[in-house]
């Protein structure tokens, strides 16, 4: 019987790891670091400012985020950030690049359950090195048939990904905590968008939930993916 799902498409931090988690952490030390300077929403307002700004030089990731602090730092403080702390900063990027891999629930045994079944893609944003180091560490390469370290998510992309090998993108399944850049831009690309939302999220990744289009689905955990996949594919 001929499938209508080829391919299924996973984002990686805060959908199948914790992610977000180390961002809002070290954002609280940079408060904690500049509270004499500014307030901490201030300071987390100008912040947001500098990683959107800044986001066509440097993309998604740690790296990025740590030098759009240093910027915020140096803009708060009128130049006069001892060099001490912009020290305390770099070594706060470190240490979220050597943070361990907390997979997320029922990431490994849903993976397992379609892997061989389907032709699985890792599909994730951010700094090439951290998402490969996180990968290997994560247990959970090895059911992927292709990882694609992009450096935006767009209809093109996706477009472009779902159809390799001669597949159509109406024939593939995008799965991910964000909206605006796992769901929406996979469903304008014609493929079936799955929500999968988590309890932290970048203010930058909210978008409306696309609740009218028909191949939009939201689920609470992956727990519930492996039957959806079995119904939209029966």
């Amino acid at each position: 019987m001929a499938h209508s799902l080829t391919t299924i498409g996973f984002d990686a931090d805060d959908t199948l790891w914790q992610n977000e988690q180390f961002f809002r952490m070290t954002e609280a030390h940079f408060a904690e670091l500049l509270a004499d300077h500014a307030e901490k929403d201030h300071l987390t307002a100008r912040l947001l400012e500098a990683e959107k700004r800044n986001l066509g030089h440097y993309g998604f990731g740690i790296k990025g985020f740590t030098l759009s602090m240093i910027e915020t730092a140096i803009e708060i403080t009128d130049g006069r950030v001892p060099a001490e702390t912009i020290g305390k900063i770099l070594a706060a990027g470190r240490e979220m690049l050597r943070h361990p891999v907390e997979t997320l629930p029922h990431a490994a045994e849903t993976l397992e359950a379609l892997a061989g079944r389907y032709r699985l893609v890792l599909i994730t944003k951010g700094d090439l090195f951290d998402q490969e180091r996180k990968l290997a560490a994560s247990g959970l390469g090895e059911h992927f048939d292709a990882v694609e370290i992009v450096s935006d998510k767009s209809e093109a992309t996706y477009a472009r990904i779902f159809s390799v090998g001669g597949h159509d993108p109406s024939s593939a399944m995008m799965i991910g905590n964000s909206l605006k850049s796992d769901v929406v831009p996979a469903l304008d690309a014609g493929s079936w968008g799955v929500y999968v939302p988590h309890e932290l999220t970048w203010s930058f990744e909210h978008a409306d939930k696309p609740d009218a289009h028909p191949r939009f689905r939201e689920m609470a955990d992956l727990s519930g993916l492996v039957a959806l996949v079995g119904e939209i594919d029966g």
